[in-house]
């Protein structure tokens, strides 16, 4: 009873377009009031304790920091050290556009936030440049997905606090899984650049004018060196790292590159404040509708279904990723790992995974679905920026996700690029 009327009334939710944070604190609160299994309170109680935590302190910091850098300045002089680098291979303006997202990802923690900072200059860029629009817009919304996936990641902490797993060890177990699902993005872009005739810039590497870019940007590319550093170094926690880490973007921005002004502050600490608060709803709400599935046990009877379908480990980890990618079709990233970590953790350590790898595992797969509609906020926000519609974006992006994919099974399949760095 209480499962169907949980899921049920958050269906029907959604499909009246509710947004995901308020769908999930109705259908909760309809599910005390119907079943009374806790009383209405419960619902409130909840909001305020699941965000009572010192590690989820980081998530605003580290909103506030993306939202610091991307007004900054660090985005054009980042893609010059991806142009020098890169720029005269076949395709060379698409994979610099990717490793531009990388860094970025690096300071952001953010997908949406990194296709908002690149694309507003590498879409039109590429555009002026003979690149198709579609190709262009659809490969920032791929690669914006970095955004989660190098650290630092908004989702991982998410995963940390929820599964119990160190924050600094998913930050450290990311780094070469995103490295390899920009790999594969960078083989597709170099394959359709080659096959639409896209060109380099005709410009030689020098390794002056590369030490050059380097040198410009080493404000924005020590970031994520502080934060990884200071975090293994014993200096601070992850949570004190994102302090730093807005701290530190705004003295860059402000006095460093000297392109954020003290009158653009207001606004930025007001995007930042609504995009915080947007978060926050959707982790309370989240996790008092992850409470409720628990007392109707619904993590134990997923749990032996699945492992009733097959006991072999390849089976499980492949419905368990074909559960992910369905579900970040529909559901927010950080509400559905709240929700979805308590069921399935168990199950993939019961089948020999790494909780740190198994986390990374989740937010890669849920990553994809950041390009996938119909919720696919990356293509929104592409969409917003380069106009086009949403049906042409997500026959544009497909090719993409099938990269992404490709990637994840690599990541899956060997755990080494996951915890080569963590000593396991």
């Amino acid at each position: 009873m209480t499962a169907t009327v949980l899921f049920g009334s958050f269906a029907v939710l959604l499909a009246l377009s509710v947004p995901i944070g308020i769908a999930l604190a109705i259908a909760s609160l309809i599910v005390l009031i119907s079943t009374q299994v806790l009383p209405p309170e419960f619902l409130a109680q909840s909001l305020i304790t699941s965000v009572d935590s010192f590690a989820i302190m980081a998530v605003p910091f580290f909103i506030l920091a993306g939202e610091v850098m991307s007004k900054g300045g660090v985005s054009a002089r980042l893609f010059h050290v991806a142009e020098t680098l890169v720029g005269n291979k076949t395709g060379g303006f698409a994979m610099a556009t990717i490793i531009t997202c990388m860094f970025f990802a690096a300071i952001s923690g953010s997908g949406p936030a990194t296709v908002a900072a690149i694309g507003g200059i590498m879409i039109p860029s590429m555009v002026r440049m003979g690149y198709d629009k579609k190709f262009a817009t659809a490969l920032v919304a791929a690669a914006g997905s970095l955004g989660v996936i190098i650290p630092p990641s908004i989702p991982m902490v998410m995963y940390g606090v929820t599964g119990g797993a160190s924050v600094g060890d998913l930050f450290i177990g990311g780094i070469i899984p995103g490295i390899v699902v920009a790999a594969g993005l960078m083989v597709y872009a170099f394959y359709y650049s080659k096959k639409q005739g896209y060109v380099g810039n005709g410009v030689p590497f020098d390794i002056k004018e590369f030490g050059r870019s380097v040198w410009e940007a080493k404000w924005a590319l020590l970031i994520p060196i502080i934060i990884l550093g200071g975090i293994y170094g014993g200096i601070f926690t992850p949570t004190e790292a994102a302090a730093v880490a807005a701290i530190y973007g705004i003295i860059a921005g402000m006095f460093l590159y000297k392109e954020l002004k003290i009158k653009d502050m207001p606004k930025v600490m007001a995007d930042a404040a609504l995009t915080t608060a947007t978060v926050l709803i959707i982790v309370g709400a989240a996790t008092a509708f992850g409470q409720l599935m628990t007392i109707a046990q619904i993590p134990g009877q997923i749990a032996d279904f699945l492992l009733g379908i097959s006991n072999n480990t390849i089976v499980i980890i492949l419905l368990i990723t074909l559960i992910l990618l369905i579900i970040g079709c529909f559901m927010d990233t950080l509400a559905a790992i709240i929700i979805l970590t308590p069921l399935l953790l168990p199950i993939a350590t019961e089948i020999g995974y790494d909780p740190v790898h198994f986390g990374i595992i989740m937010v890669v797969n849920l990553a994809i679905g950041f390009i996938t509609p119909p919720l696919g906020v990356n293509l929104f926000v592409g969409s917003g920026i380069s106009g086009l519609s949403m049906q042409s974006l997500s026959k544009a992006v497909l090719p993409f996700f099938v990269a992404m994919l490709a990637t994840l099974m690599i990541i899956i399949f060997i755990p080494q690029l996951t915890t080569v760095f963590l000593g396991e």
